[in-house]
């Protein structure tokens, strides 16, 4: 009997797990494919206010984003780093009174403390202008955060996993019948395997996209509306040098971001159309990749045209709203809807939401469900309790990169800082002994090897190349596609091996 279950492994389902976990709860989570494998991956990858959301007035919004920008970063000052955003100016758009105003405004609604303010630009003589078409002489520059998004559900994870919760990717509700106080719940592997039947007092729909899918498997009756919008980016060679981001505002008043990426690329997002069918098979479209490059041309001198395009990603971000709103002015905040009758078990549904707030949506959940609880669980305490890997100092990450490649002598500088970045303090611990670096085993290319390889499928859940990669990393940019099909090879070897 446990006290949660949760259906979803996102950052909602993951930050979720990772609170209720450390407040003495007995968790179950189960996820009906990888950790982190659908929207939560497929993010802008960045912890963020919000900018525009200011001009649509949700202020609380932004606030809240705001305070959880600072709260994630000292928490998780490995896979998140500041960032600072360009926002030219042109002469169709607001005044520059009223950027000034409105950034002036981001800069104080949350408390800002560790990253620095706004200011002005002049783009004829600051290096960030040289890439930018003439026409533009003036810009903003503010200060936000980049994220690996899939890292940041994968460490909520493995936090929650070592307080106690039991952590089942690859794993599908099949049914759920509701007792008198508790959930029976029916679930099956992926691999077809069902297993034992299992009882939960509350049960927590955090499916993201397929909220609605849940709920209708349940039998229960909703006036909820989720919209699932689509959401866009693509993926070209290094646009230009420096180590800052663009905002550009399009003619359609949307907003787009271009942001340096895995140190030889430039990421540029995001669309939202919205969509119908299955979330998991949403792709992005040539009107798409057509309107991401085009806005990024009305911007830099060099134009981006879809064949630069090197990759690209979609994902379903399940906004809660009227279908009458335009896509891009739906709120991005999170409602939480309960269903069941005193004395019955509760469902908890979870619509809509950002990766920057899952944390703090965490803690009102569950004092959504305090009357349901346990008397004895606990108070809230994430907001101070670095993630793994984390519990080191903000300024301190150059060291930490020092002591692993004295450790590890043979590591290049450049692997030695991205493992550092994917696994903070505990690098260490992944890479050596005592002091010593253990053997790194199969080279699989692109500074991944079989040392890094055996802690993912030991430790973080990873079973495929594609967990590895594109989730548990970001090195599906880096290898080509022999080295991914040896990796391939190698992990069903090794799978057969221990089936045997």
């Amino acid at each position: 009997m446990y006290d949660i279950a949760i259906i979803g492994g996102g950052i909602n389902g993951c930050c979720l797990a990772r609170d209720a976990a450390g407040r003495g709860l007995s968790v179950l989570l189960v996820e009906m494919n990888d950790l982190s494998s659908g929207t939560s991956s497929r993010s802008t990858k960045l912890i963020h206010g919000g900018l525009r959301y200011l001009e649509h007035h949700e202020f609380s919004l932004v606030r809240k984003a705001l305070i959880e920008r600072e709260t994630l970063y000292r928490i998780a000052p490995h896979i998140i780093e500041p960032l600072r955003f360009i926002f030219p100016h042109h002469k169709n758009m607001r005044p520059i009174w009223m950027m000034r105003l409105g950034l002036f405004v981001y800069d104080h609604l949350g408390g800002r403390s560790l990253l620095p303010a706004s200011r002005r630009l002049d783009l004829r003589r600051d290096p960030a202008g040289r890439v930018l078409k003439d026409d533009f002489a003036t810009a903003f520059e503010y200060s936000d955060c980049r994220v690996d998004d899939s890292r940041l559900v994968i460490l909520n994870a493995l936090d929650a996993a070592e307080r106690g919760a039991d952590i089942r990717p690859r794993t599908k509700l099949i049914k759920a019948v509701r007792e008198k106080q508790h959930w029976s719940l029916t679930l099956r592997r992926m691999s077809g395997h069902e297993l034992p039947p299992v009882q939960a007092r509350i049960l927590v729909n955090a499916a993201g996209p397929w909220v609605g899918e849940v709920i209708g498997r349940l039998g229960i009756k909703t006036g909820a509306r989720v919209r699932p919008v689509k959401g866009s980016h693509i993926i070209v060679g290094k646009l230009y040098d420096h180590d800052r981001a663009y905002i550009f505002e399009n003619p359609d008043n949307r907003i787009i971001f271009a942001i340096p990426y895995e140190k030889d690329f430039t990421l540029i997002g995001t669309t939202d159309i919205d969509i119908t069918g299955d979330p998991a098979t949403v792709q992005i479209s040539p009107e798409e990749t057509e309107y991401l490059c085009q806005a990024a041309s009305e911007y830099f001198k060099k134009p981006v045209r879809p064949r630069d395009v090197v990759a690209s990603y979609s994902g379903v971000r399940p906004l809660y709203g009227s279908e009458e709103i335009p896509a891009s002015r739906l709120t991005r905040d999170s409602v939480l809807e309960t269903d069941g009758e005193p004395g019955q078990a509760v469902l908890l549904s979870i619509f809509g939401g950002k990766i920057t707030t899952a944390r703090k949506l965490a803690e009102r959940v569950l004092q959504k469900l305090e009357t349901h609880l346990p008397a004895h669980t606990g108070n809230p305490w994430t907001a101070t309790t670095p993630l793994p890997g984390g519990d080191f100092a903000i300024g301190s990450f150059d060291s930490l990169v020092m002591k692993l490649r004295t450790a590890c002598p043979q590591m290049s500088a450049a692997r030695a800082v991205r493992v550092t970045r994917a696994y903070g303090t505990r690098a260490l611990d992944i890479f050596s002994r005592n002091g010593k670096a253990l053997d790194p085993g199969e080279d699989f290319g692109g500074g991944l090897t079989q040392v890094e390889v055996d802690y993912l499928l030991t430790r973080e859940w990873a079973e495929t190349a594609e967990d590895i990669l594109w989730r548990r990393s970001k090195l599906g940019l880096h290898l080509d596609e022999r080295q991914v099909q040896h990796l391939e090879t190698w992990l069903a070897e090794k799978a057969g091996v221990q089936n045997t």
